[in-house]
């Protein structure tokens, strides 16, 4: 088990979403080579979305597990686009990088249009990496066996992909059973993990998020009245071709807890590895 965990030579990126899947690989991966040597950046992209627990969740891996994790955010200056390095306490909690790159793209995200996968959370570690002097790396992530069909070869010429849970065979079920063994866990409640209202979750998880979490919905909302303005076009103006956030809203006004549990996600209820 522990030759999948082997580090590859050279610089090596472990990319930390912040969920237990990639917690889990970091901790393997550190098991196995005695710890994170310094050629290694442990790296948690932060888009503002993020619920409290998990920025919690990976400060206490952090300090648990004594493994330095660069936090890093989208940034933009003087129309060049670089990244911030925060931490727990400056990370930002109100979705000012999502709302700055919808602001930027005047449109927003959806299915269809992933782009802020790409602009928040793989150009900003990636130009943290290059800002550090690494011109080509290895990067850690954490898709396991029983998802391996999303596992890509990456097309940045910089960067070579490397799936060790793949390699090492690792399903949900034993990430889930390994945590279930930990004296600390990972405590977003089920589907409100990484961005809260993701346009690749459930119709039934954003209905909760309206329920549970009225602030947090509201933000979505506001976002494709944001991008209404900035843009002529309808679809780029809504996270979802199917509803918009108020549209949901008022069915979840109308019909309290009953919602249709149509899952449209099928990467760990949305949340991101």
């Amino acid at each position: 088990m522990g030759c999948a965990y082997s580090l590859p030579q050279g610089n090596v990126q472990i990319s930390f979403s912040g969920g237990r899947t990639s917690a889990y690989m970091l901790h393997q991966i550190a098991q196995a080579n005695g710890g994170i040597p310094n050629r290694c950046k442990v790296i948690f992209s932060n888009t503002g979305r993020e619920m409290p627990e998990t920025l919690d969740f990976v400060q206490e891996c952090s300090v648990r597990w004594s493994i330095p994790i660069v936090w890093v955010e989208d940034a933009e200056r003087g129309g060049i686009f670089l990244f911030n390095e925060v931490s727990h306490s400056s990370a930002s909690r109100d979705g000012k990088p999502f709302e700055r790159l919808i602001e930027r793209k005047k449109a927003c995200p959806d299915q269809s249009k992933r782009f802020c996968t790409e602009h928040l959370k793989i150009l900003p570690a990636r130009r943290y990496l290059i800002s550090i002097g690494w011109r080509n790396w290895c990067n850690a992530t954490g898709i396991r066996a029983d998802e391996a069909s999303r596992a890509n070869v990456s097309t940045d010429k910089r960067v070579t992909r490397w799936f060790p849970l793949i390699d090492a065979k690792v399903t949900k079920s034993k990430v889930l059973q390994w945590w279930a063994s930990q004296s600390f866990d990972l405590r977003v409640p089920a589907g409100f993990g990484n961005c809260d209202g993701c346009f690749m979750k459930s119709e039934a998880q954003l209905a909760a998020l309206c329920r549970e979490y009225p602030e947090r919905a509201e933000w979505w909302d506001s976002m494709e009245r944001k991008a209404t303005a900035l843009t002529k076009s309808a679809n780029g103006a809504r996270f979802r071709d199917q509803f918009t956030r108020s549209e949901l809203k008022k069915v979840v006004d109308r019909q309290g807890d009953f919602f249709v549990d149509d899952f449209y996600c099928n990467a760990e209820h949305g949340e991101c590895q």
